[in-house]
């Protein structure tokens, strides 16, 4: 008797899900007496591995000996056929991950049939159909379940063994497959990131007569007029604490085709959009990070994607020529940053290099995630970012175009919070002096080299302004966290919060010296103390700060523990997308 493909891959999904989302004592040995035994599991799950390959890569299936998976005759369309193998794959995967099950995907290697590169010879017949089934795709959104299948294997144990998957992703340079699973990534960002939007709304109305008179009270005058209905704040909270969406798994995929694969890298930041009307895949993938960011306090799963999209960040800017081209004045882009709550980052409608919208995206993470029990390791890697931007700016001597001033006020905010709450910090996490000494080194790096980087006087003018008004906790911070603080390099002539308190009482001694001639009053104008600033610039020695530029690469065994809970994370969610 024959049966449909198609209902018999359904099915199968379906069963996998149930069977596996059940609590075992023993999961990989009571898993597989469920479905195979104990005797049989090598010639079941290996007949199963290969009828899943076969239906990727054909669309058809084959006969084989797995009970579990008849044969059959298709009876739809090839990809809809494809479609529902890698349901069924996806289901084991995700379902069995904890177990030993998942081997025999890595031993029938699933890459190849997905991504279809017909320029090398590749070694397992399962990844081919993997690659296959990517370049026949139709649709952004067909080629992004492969990629996430992709990622949940390439992960697999593989701090524990050389993962084939991670293999193959380091060899791969099929550019047409490449671009096409960047355009599945942008369709599937746009929509995660649609979702907080249907929350909450964040495009500013322009001021109008309705507006005006609802501002002050006087709504009920307009006629004809309904006014728009505000979400609930507690269902916001409510809709907000889920997400980011389960499709938001797709970003460990991302990270490891990032970290793996340089051409991948290339592609992303350059691949434009298809229309006026659709995002390019980084941008999609900024307005995603930018949302998630803003919104990681609420839950600890919108926390650990927040900082797998900035290590994917910082990837980016510690490569010299991929921070060149996110620098680039001739790679300008557009990106919806999040405006949901404030304080709002500027409105700006037209294009500019992506660094400014990485350092947007930051600002606004450094902002809208301030709490007494402070998520240090997400300020981490938000510090990283910025520090190694401003290292490639200052080698390159690039003038990035930005609202700078946005961003020293982020940055002395945290400087001033983690001053003012050091005893609860202190005690709530040892690992503060990871935070300390970039966040100290990257204000350093700004005022000892801002002259290279910034567009404007102006620019490096308010920089010391705000340094100035800082003034008394950067004394208090050497003194509280004296223990935590390290020297960088061992020929280090001046530790860096030093140099800062050398700047600041440069200027104050400035000031004192001009309220005590009487010219300016006792009390200075904003602009006089600007005025007093530029004027100090003749007088004003920095000392000497060694080690500011030298920093370390990103290496995948420091961020072991997040990327394996980020991992499991991302294996839940994939399960709830079955």
């Amino acid at each position: 008797m024959l049966f449909s493909v198609g209902l018999t891959k359904q099915t199968l999904t379906v069963f996998l899900g149930g069977i596996l989302a059940k609590r075992y004592t023993n999961p990989s040995a009571d898993i597989i007496a469920v479905l195979a035994g104990l005797n049989d599991v090598d010639t079941v799950f290996t007949d199963f591995a290969n009828a899943i390959e076969s239906t990727i890569r054909t669309g058809r299936s084959r006969k084989v000996s797995l009970v579990l998976f008849p044969l059959g005759t298709a009876d739809s369309t090839p990809v809809a056929v494809r479609q529902k193998a890698i349901a069924v794959a996806t289901a084991l995967t995700s379902g069995a991950y904890q177990t030993s099950l998942v081997s025999y995907f890595t031993h029938r290697d699933l890459f190849p049939s997905l991504m279809k590169p017909y320029s090398y010879v590749c070694f397992c017949l399962l990844a081919l159909t993997l690659c296959k089934y990517v370049q026949d795709s139709d649709s952004p959104a067909q080629a992004s379940r492969p990629f996430l299948l992709l990622g949940l294997l390439a992960n697999y144990n593989k701090f524990e063994f050389r993962n084939p998957y991670r293999l193959r992703l380091e060899d791969f340079v099929n550019e047409a497959v490449i671009q096409k699973i960047l355009r599945g990534l942008a369709y599937t960002c746009s929509h995660a990131r649609d979702k907080y939007l249907a929350g909450q709304g964040d495009v500013p109305e322009g001021w109008n007569l309705t507006s005006t008179l609802a501002y002050i009270g006087l709504g009920g005058l307009v006629i004809g007029k309904t006014a728009t209905a505000v979400p609930n704040l507690d269902d916001a909270k409510d809709v907000f604490a889920a997400l980011p969406g389960s499709e938001a798994a797709i970003l460990v995929a991302t990270y490891d085709s990032i970290h793996a694969n340089k051409l991948f890298c290339f592609n992303f930041i350059a691949l434009s959009s298809e229309s006026k009307d659709q995002e390019s895949p980084f941008s999609a993938f900024l307005s995603l990070t930018s949302y998630v960011l803003h919104h990681a306090y609420r839950s600890p799963r919108a926390t650990y994607y927040g900082r797998l999209n900035l290590v994917i960040l910082r990837i980016f800017v510690e490569d010299q020529a991929l921070c060149k081209s996110v620098c680039s004045e001739g790679n300008k882009t557009s990106v919806r940053l999040c405006r949901q709550r404030p304080p709002f980052l500027p409105l700006v409608t037209s294009e500019r290099p992506v660094a400014a919208f990485v350092l947007d995206t930051i600002v606004d993470a450094i902002n809208h995630n301030l709490r007494r029990r402070l998520d240090i390791d997400l300020y981490i890697s938000c510090i990283h970012v910025i520090q190694r931007l401003l290292v490639y700016l200052t080698h390159a001597r690039t003038r990035l175009a930005y609202h700078w001033a946005i961003l020293w006020q982020a940055l002395l905010s945290l400087f001033r919070f983690i001053t003012t709450y050091a005893s609860d910090l202190i005690t709530q996490n040892s690992r503060i002096n990871l935070l300390l000494t970039p966040l100290i080194n990257t204000i350093t790096l700004a005022v000892s080299s801002g002259d290279t980087f910034l567009p404007d006087p102006a620019s490096y003018d308010d920089l010391f302004y705000k340094l100035v008004e800082t003034g008394d906790f950067l004394t208090r911070f050497k003194t509280t966290y004296h223990n935590q603080l390290q020297t960088n390099g061992s020929n280090a002539t001046t530790s860096p919060i030093d140099a800062l308190i050398n700047v600041s009482t440069h200027y104050h001694n400035l000031l004192e010296a001009e309220k005590g001639k009487g010219r300016m009053g006792r009390n200075l104008s904003p602009r006089e103390v600007n005025k007093v600033i530029r004027q100090g610039y003749e007088s004003l020695i920095i000392p000497q700060v060694e080690g500011l530029n030298d920093l370390e690469k990103f290496r995948e065994g420091e961020e072991r523990g997040m990327l394996k809970k980020v991992t499991r994370i991302a294996v839940e969610d994939a399960r709830r997308l079955l």
